[in-house]
Order: C-alpha cells, then structure tokens, then sequence
C-alpha cells in the first residue's frame, strides 16, 4: 500500500503543480534550502584557511549537511505521516511531491515576457526576463529576450520538471528532495569564477552527475512532444545529435538543442554575465528569426513533455511493483 499511495501522491503533486503553480508569497522548501545553504557557508568560510584545498573541503561538508537535511526532514515527516494515517501520508506526500515540482511556475514565468513583448514594452521584458535567466538583461534587443525566454524553459525542463519526476520515481518524494537539494546548490555556489571556484566545485560536479540521466530522458521525451505537436521533429532530432554536446555543461545543451531544432530556430551564443562576456557556442541553424510565439510553443513542449515522463513514471513503478510482488 505504500508503494501504491506514493505513486498516487507523484501524481497528484503534478496535477497540483499545473493547477496551482507557486504563488509569490507562498512558503516553499527551496527558499527553505537556501537559507540553510547561505547560513553554513557564512560559517564555513570564517573558519577555513583561504586555500583550495580548504576551500573544497569546506564545500563537500556543505554539500553533505544540506543533503542530509534535505532528506532526513521530509522523510521524518513522511514517516510520523504514515503511522498516523494512510490517508494523511497521501496528502502530505502529494503536497511535498507538488513543491518539488515547477511546471507552471516556468511556463507562466516566461509567459508574462511575452505578453509584454506582445504589447511592444521591451523595457519590461527586459525587467521580467530577468527574474528567470542569470545573464544581463539591460541592453538586450527582443530577438535576444526571445531567445533568453525559450533557453531558460527549454533548459529547465530537465531541473524543474522532468529531472525532479525521475528520482521521485525512483525514491518517492525524498528522492525529490535530495534532487532540489543538489540543484540548489549548485545553483547558489556551483559557479567557475573566483568566489566559488574552489568552494562549488563538489556541488557543481555532483548536479553535473545527478542530471546526467534526466537530462537526456528529457531531451528524448521532448522529442517525442515536438512530433505529437506538429512541430519540426526531424530537424530536432538532427541538431540534437549534432548540437547536444556543445555546450560547456554536460547536460544543459540537450534540451536546448531540441527546442532549436523543433521551433527552427538558434539559441545560445554569447552572453553578458555581471559585465562579463561569456563566449558560447550557438545551438541550431538561424532558419527563421524568433517570434514571442516561440516562448509559448516551447511552453506547450514543456507541459507535453512532463506529462510523457509522468506516464514513463507510472510504467515505471508499475513494473517495479509487478517485480516486487506489490500487485
């Protein structure tokens, strides 16, 4: 029954996230994460020699204590849940599975950057483009807007939605966790610049290894969406083949090179990040120039492709029941 009742709740977790979304204002775990993420690494770091080695050192403590939180404190909760009622771990794990996910979050996120586009307002893309992607907005024309909406859902596709399903499939909501645990980190101090060099390197390599997986699932799943939507699914095919790996991350150039490719579209290329120009290779072949429609398309492929991997999911943990003898 636990196992059936976990299942229910990954499932009513996605449907609550494409229903409900995260409202500003609401409490969420992650906010939680980097509290605990920025308070251990003000402490750390006014203990430790300013060397590499310490500094690495420092890092994997980190990474191993926020880990550690991160599960142990939902699977607490699960468990007290559980010997309680059935039916009250069946609401808690669906809320839990709900916070992990980011769906609708995403897509109305990049949403609202079109529809200010729609109205001519690139001032205010620019400002709204800039609360989902790192990179600096300032100056950027609408074909750059555009293309740093499309990037940002494309990308996330794998750490919002599908790479958090994956390892909820694998170890219910506390897998979910220790996935947004990783991600997180990585997020806040897995950067290659003199702060963090040294320090992030164990949560960078360690996001690097736990999207490894997902991220090509994604990629695939993604595929199969564009093709159910009619979109150019040959020619994403072929840039992703082509394109997947030519980005300095492992993992970020897959999905990217799939929404290249599907919308006919080049993504990528050079940024400025804190006044700084990062050279980058560009994804897909510039057929056509992007449209505000291209945000929403690569919106519908999000939704589709998170409801293929939910479905993926479900054979998944049917089949492991089957062999587990649970039904």
């Amino acid at each position: 029954m636990f196992y059936i009742f976990t299942t229910a709740a990954i499932v009513i977790g996605v449907l609550l996230d494409f229903i409900i979304g995260d409202p500003e204002g609401w409490w969420h775990p992650v906010r939680f994460m980097g509290a605990i993420i920025k308070e251990i690494e003000a402490k750390l770091r006014s203990r430790i020699a300013n060397n590499p080695h310490e500094k690495r050192r420092a890092g994997l403590l980190l990474w191993v204590i926020v880990s550690a939180v991160s599960v142990i404190i939902p699977g607490a909760i699960l468990f007290a849940s559980w010997q309680i009622s059935q039916h009250l771990y069946l609401v808690v794990a669906s809320v839990m599975c709900y916070q992990i996910m980011a769906t609708k979050c995403l897509r109305d996120e990049s949403m609202k950057v079109k529809e200010v586009l729609d109205e001519g307002d690139i001032y205010t893309a620019r400002i709204r483009l800039s609360r989902i992607v790192g990179r600096d907005t300032e100056k950027l024309d609408e074909e750059h807007v555009i293309r740093g909406a499309v990037e940002t859902v494309a990308e996330n596709t794998c750490d919002g939605a599908v790479a958090p399903l994956f390892y909820m499939a694998l170890m219910g909501p506390v897998g979910g966790f220790f996935y947004k645990a990783i991600n997180t980190m990585d997020s806040m101090i897995g950067y290659r610049n003199d702060i963090y060099e040294d320090f992030g390197r164990f949560a960078a390599r360690a996001d690097d290894v736990a999207n490894f997986i997902p991220a090509r699932l994604a990629a695939r799943l993604m595929m199969l969406a564009a093709r159910i939507l009619k979109m150019d699914y040959a020619r994403a095919a072929m840039v992703y083949e082509r394109d997947r790996s030519s980005s300095d991350s492992p993992n970020s150039g897959h999905c990217e090179s799939v929404v290249a490719g599907a919308l006919r579209i080049q993504l990528l290329g050079d940024a400025y990040y804190g006044g700084k120009l990062f050279k980058k290779p560009a994804l897909g072949d510039r057929l056509r120039d992007p449209e505000p429609e291209d945000i929403e398309k690569t919106g519908d492929l999000l939704y589709l492709t998170v409801i293929l991997a939910v479905v993926v999911t479900l054979v998944w943990r049917m089949v492991c029941a089957l062999l587990m003898g649970l039904i």
